[in-house]
C-alpha cells in the first residue's frame, strides 16, 4: 500500500502550530494572556465554541486518517493518536467542567507560578515543531503534485 498525505494534514499541523506559537504572548504579558484565555473559557462565547469545534474536528480527522491507514502510516501520524487523543480529552474535560481539570487549568494560568515560563516555553516549542512539520508536509505535497503534473 502506498503512503499518501491527505490534503488536510499539513493544515492540521500548521493550525496547531500557530495556536501554540501564539503563547509567546504569555511570556511577554502574563496577566493579559491569562486574563484573555480564562475569560474565553469562562464566558464560552462564539470564539470559544468555534475554536473548540475546529480543534475537535481536526483531531477526529487525524485519528480517522491514522486508523484508515493502519498498515501504511507515516511515523508522524502517531501524533494524531497521542496528541489528538489528549486534545479531545482536554476539550471534553473543559466542556463538561471536570473539577480536577478546571483546577489544573487555573494552576496553568497562575501568573505568579515559578513554572510559568517552563510550561509556556514547552508549548511554544511544541508549536514550532508542529508548524514546521505542517510546512514540511505542505511543501512535500505541493512538490509531489507539481512533479505529477509535469509527467
Amino acid at each position: 500500500m502506498i503512503k499518501k498525505t491527505e490534503w488536510f494534514e499539513p493544515w492540521v499541523f500548521i493550525f496547531f502550530g500557530i495556536f501554540h506559537l501564539h503563547r509567546i504572548w504569555g511570556l511577554i504579558d502574563r496577566k493579559a494572556y491569562a486574563d484573555f484565555w480564562l475569560g474565553v473559557m469562562e464566558s464560552r462565547g462564539m470564539f470559544y465554541y468555534l475554536l473548540m469545534s475546529v480543534m475537535a474536528i481536526l483531531c477526529v480527522c487525524g485519528i480517522v486518517t491514522f486508523l484508515k491507514n493502519l498498515r501504511s502510516n507515516f511515523r508522524w501520524r502517531w501524533i494524531y493518536i497521542f496528541c489528538g487523543g489528549y486534545v479531545l480529552f482536554d476539550l471534553f474535560a473543559i466542556v463538561t467542567g471536570l473539577e480536577f481539570w478546571h483546577k489544573l487549568i487555573l494552576k496553568m494560568f497562575d501568573i505568579n507560578a515559578t513554572y510559568w515560563n517552563i510550561l509556556w516555553v514547552f508549548f511554544i516549542v511544541l508549536g514550532a515543531f508542529s508548524f514546521g512539520l505542517g510546512v514540511h508536509l505542505l511543501r512535500s505535497r505541493c512538490g509531489k503534485n507539481i512533479r505529477e503534473k509535469i509527467k
